[in-house]
């Protein structure tokens, strides 16, 4: 009966992901209908899966479609207001016929933000900064999403935050972790390269390869230059950086904190004075940084910032009929990100199916969700033995991180590391694997939030993502294994 399930549960993910990713069937009606039929192969009855996983499921991202539709108001107040139009031009004044040098520092600069950002509100309020930029120097959508992406995939490498599952779940200590994470990230970050080279030759813009592989070497020089001075530090010295770096940044809070302060100042008493009606104010450019520094430094709650956000846009860029402008952005807003937020509700539901519902010790299935019962004895059957055989069966397998798939962390795959582990799988290994073939789902996964908003914010079809950033990410995927297994095995 087991063997049976499996095979019909492997059939219905495999044809509907392979249907969604051939474009036969929109995700927005395959990721519910996945995510019924799961839990029925698995024993789940008909009233449980239309109550836990479909019903509850729809609310199980209501905080990240929430966030989107606030995000979505304020892009849509920048639009209106003529603040990302003036973005435009400031991109196309600095960028000259240099959209290659500009597609890069936006990567690294989305990648420090993510060292220490998460969530899809800093990726929406950084979005309405980078997004206009790079489309004034003729980076097409496809590309811009990518780079985003890549960008956020690398900072989330080096977020310390994104350590937890290596240090808790899987005990490993830190030393052993930032070594390969480093490796990773050099890996990824010379992939990202290569993928903005290959996406602005394609866009049509004359790219010279020399000066290319002399920047990316300049720049990864310098990277490892500053991690081996930082590594050779006594603990005395990089005790006394560390606190060096926090003061450096109390300081810098509490300046920004009073910079925030006066710019609305600045917007209420320009209320009162006299107005160019036809003129942008230059404090109105900050609106999209102003929500941005109220979550870095100051952890306030996305929706708040958004919130603050826009008051400060309606504020800056008061003129007669602002009010108006304001009403229509917000009503807007919510309707432009609807079929973002229709496949998000999808979204939830796949995530219910596979991983139970989140109050699932409430529910008759307190002992285990069948999902999960089903595949942990397969997994458990299927840990490498060497080297050779790990790379080989977890490169094949790469792909099933994504829709939610075994190998995604963001579904099955922190219980698939718990019974990896519980089978005797080296530790470091099981780290390598996730790292490693978590640059797929970070990169090309459809069922991401963030690919999901981006894809629409540039109005593009999600899944034309994978497709055009698969080969990037399955090949991260296969060295990230082969560099695990010669770290591990």
């Amino acid at each position: 009966m087991e063997i049976v399930q499996l095979s019909l549960l492997l059939l219905v993910f495999v044809a509907l992901a392979v249907a969604m990713f051939l474009r036969k069937i929109p995700a927005l009606l395959a990721l519910p209908i996945m995510a019924f039929l799961i839990p029925i192969i698995s024993g789940v009855s008909v009233a449980d899966t239309l109550q836990l996983v479909l019903g509850q499921g729809t609310l199980r991202l209501a905080e990240a479609y929430t966030i989107a539709i606030f995000g979505s108001m304020l892009s849509i107040l920048l639009q209106k207001t003529g603040i990302a139009e003036g973005f435009i031009k400031i991109g196309a004044e600095l960028s000259g016929d240099k959209p290659f040098i500009i597609t890069l520092i936006m990567l690294i600069l989305i990648i420090l933000l993510f060292t220490t950002l998460g969530g899809l509100g800093a990726i929406i309020m950084v979005s309405t900064i980078v997004l206009p930029i790079l489309a004034s120097v003729g980076v097409g959508p496809v590309t811009i999403v990518g780079v985003f992406l890549f960008g956020i995939s690398i900072g989330g490498i080096l977020n310390v935050g994104n350590w937890a599952l290596y240090t808790t779940v899987l005990s490993l200590p830190i030393d052993t972790v930032r070594p390969f994470a480093m490796v990773m990230f050099l890996l990824t970050f010379v992939t990202a390269i290569l993928y903005i080279t290959i996406q602005l030759y394609r866009d049509g813009h004359d790219i010279r390869f020399g000066k290319i592989v002399l920047y990316s070497l300049i720049f990864l020089v310098i990277i490892g230059m500053l991690y081996f001075a930082y590594s050779g530090l006594s603990p005395y010295k990089k005790w006394q950086f560390g606190l060096l770096i926090k003061g450096v940044g109390l300081y810098m809070k509490y300046a920004i904190g009073a910079g925030i302060l006066l710019l609305f100042a600045l917007s209420v008493l320009r209320l009162f004075a006299k107005r160019d009606e036809g003129k942008r104010n230059w404090i109105s450019f900050f609106t999209p940084v102003v929500p941005l520094f109220l979550i870095l430094l100051f952890d306030m709650n996305f929706i708040a910032a958004f919130i603050c956000g826009l008051i400060y846009g309606f504020l800056s860029t008061y003129r007669k009929g602002s009010l108006n402008i304001f009403t229509r952005s917000i009503l807007e807003g919510g309707g432009v990100v609807m079929p973002a937020v229709a496949l998000m509700l999808g979204i939830g539901m796949l995530l219910n199916a596979v991983m139970g519902p989140s109050n699932l010790s409430s529910t008759a299935y307190s002992a285990g969700w069948p999902v999960l019962l089903l595949l942990k004895p397969v997994l458990a059957e299927i840990v490498p033995s060497n080297g050779f055989v790990y790379i080989l069966l977890f490169t094949a397998c790469a792909p099933l991180a994504l829709y939610r798939g075994p190998l995604n962390v963001w579904g099955m795959g922190y219980g698939i590391a718990a019974i990896f582990l519980a089978s005797g799988m080296n530790p470091g290994a099981i780290m390598g694997l996730l790292m490693a073939v978590g640059q797929i789902q970070g990169i090309s996964d459809p069922t991401n939030t963030q690919n999901v908003w981006l894809a629409n914010e540039v109005q593009i079809d999600v899944q034309k993502i994978l497709w055009n950033t698969i080969v990037y990410t399955w090949g991260i995927a296969l060295v990230g294994l082969v560099i695990s297994s010669l770290f591990f095995y």
